[in-house]
Formats: structure tokens, C-alpha cells, sequence
């Protein structure tokens, strides 16, 4: 059986823990076949954020059209797009394509606090990304971000939720992984309703990268055919078994983020 096609449009990590590199090896794992448009290149490992290239709109622009042309792309997801520009680039090739199923990860800020987004980029998800996802999947950093709101707990979460829901029209993915107890607990809010899916949470695990392979599972998963609920099921229990069997070298890094000029 020929693999289905995802694309990721990411950021391009060195470390290969999270960005394009991280989406390539989830999709290839569950059965996919994987393309790439990078929009960054990152200087980073866990724990820090060093430089961050954009490319230029015009070059990621084109990727994204050329595998949409030669190849039967299923399904996409967006990770790291750091600028207005890079998002109206890649909302405007994504147009061509209205029915294909996109994953939207609204990559803001690093597992180690650097920022990855720009401000002013907000606004242009909301505007032309949001109103076109398949599902929209911010960690609660992100949420309080978008909503405004303080969403310490399950149910402040899920009420940010519908409120987005309802502004955007999506479904939103809330993670709570960073809630901290004893269970990770996400919420699936939907036009319709919501549901709920829980994991043992993990002490002592540096978790960078794990939104990137959280969207591009889930990603896979509807370019099987998968309906979203047991699309992200299935990337949840994916998740939760990298996650215990994380790899650790034992080295610290302290760096300064800076950004290099486009």
C-alpha cells in the first residue's frame, strides 16, 4: 500500500529533537510518507534556543506549492512560522488547496522560554490560519496566550477553549501536560462538543519537541482517513510512550537566544 503524503511546513531544528526533523521521523513511523517546507533554521538543543534564520516567504511559498503540485499531499501541519510574513505565505499556497486537511501548531515559545514567534504574527494566525484548520493544538502556554485567560485548571481550560471554538470555527486540541499532577490531561473542543484524553504524567523528562510530534501524529493520522478524535487517541498514546522512553545524555546547555538578520 502507498503511504499516504504529509507535509509539515516547520522550523528546521539542528538537534533533531523537535521541528522538521521530529515531524519526519513521527510520520514515517506511522506509516506516512514525509515532506518538508522549513521556514527556519534553528540553532537550538534542549534547554536553549541560540539563532533563528528565517527563510524568505517567497522560497517557503514555493516549497509548499511544488509538493502540492507533484505529489498527493493528505494532509499538512505548521509548525514554527516565526513571522506575518511567513504565515501569509504559507496561508496563501495553502489556498490552493481548500479540502486538505491542516494541523496547526501554533508554535510560540521554545520548551526552554525563548520566544519563537514573533508578536505581531499572532494576529495573522487568527486571521488566515485559525479559520482554516482541521485543528488548532497549543500547549497551555499558548492557550493563556490566545484567550487571555488564566486556565489553571481542566475546566478554565476547556471554557478558553469554546471560546475559541466558537471565534474561530476549529477545533481546538488544548494540552494540559503542563498543569502538572499526576495526569496529562488534553481536551478535544469541537463545534459539536468535547472530549477529554488522559496519560500518566511524566516527572523529569525534558519534553522538547513533543507538541511538534503531538501535530505531525495527528497529522498522519487524518491523512489515513482517520476521523479527528481517534486521530489524536492515537497521537496521545504515541506521545505518552516517547515520552517514557526518552533518550537522556546527561548534558546541560546555557545559552543566549539571539536572532540572526533575515
Amino acid at each position: 500500500m502507498t503511504p499516504p503524503v504529509v507535509l509539515t511546513i516547520a522550523g528546521s531544528d539542528n538537534s533533531c529533537g523537535a521541528g522538521a526533523q521530529a515531524d519526519l521521523k513521527t510520520i514515517t513511523a506511522l506509516g506516512g510518507y514525509a515532506q518538508t517546507a522549513i521556514t527556519c533554521v534553528v540553532a537550538e538543543v534542549p534547554g536553549a534556543v541560540e539563532a533563528i534564520q528565517p527563510v524568505r516567504p517567497a522560497v517557503v511559498e514555493a516549497q509548499i506549492r511544488l509538493s502540492l503540485e507533484a505529489f498527493p499531499v493528505k494532509a499538512a501541519k505548521t509548525g514554527m512560522l516565526y513571522s506575518p510574513a511567513i504565515i501569509k505565505a504559507v496561508a496563501g499556497a495553502l489556498a490552493t488547496a481548500a479540502d486538505l486537511p491542516v494541523v496547526v501548531d501554533p508554535v510560540m515559545v521554545a520548551s526552554s522560554g525563548d520566544p519563537l514567534l514573533k508578536p505581531a504574527a499572532i494576529a495573522a494566525y487568527r486571521r488566515l490560519l485559525f479559520p482554516r484548520a482541521a485543528v488548532v493544538t497549543p500547549n497551555l502556554d499558548e492557550l493563556r496566550i490566545l484567550s487571555g485567560e488564566p486556565c489553571d485548571d481542566l475546566a478554565g481550560m476547556e471554557a478558553a477553549g469554546r471560546r475559541l471554538v466558537d471565534a474561530y470555527g476549529c477545533p481546538f486540541l488544548l494540552k494540559g501536560g503542563h498543569l502538572g499532577g499526576r495526569v496529562a490531561t488534553d481536551i478535544l473542543v469541537t463545534p459539536t462538543g468535547s472530549e477529554r484524553f488522559s496519560a500518566p504524567f511524566r516527572r523529569g523528562v525534558d519534553t522538547h519537541g513533543t507538541g511538534c510530534t503531538y501535530s505531525a501524529a495527528i497529522a498522519t493520522g487524518l491523512a489515513h482517513g482517520l476521523p479527528l478524535a481517534e486521530a489524536v487517541a492515537r497521537a496521545k498514546a504515541l506521545i505518552t510512550a516517547a515520552i517514557g522512553g526518552s533518550l537522556r545524555w546527561g548534558k546541560t546547555t546555557a545559552l543566549d537566544h539571539r536572532v540572526l538578520p533575515e
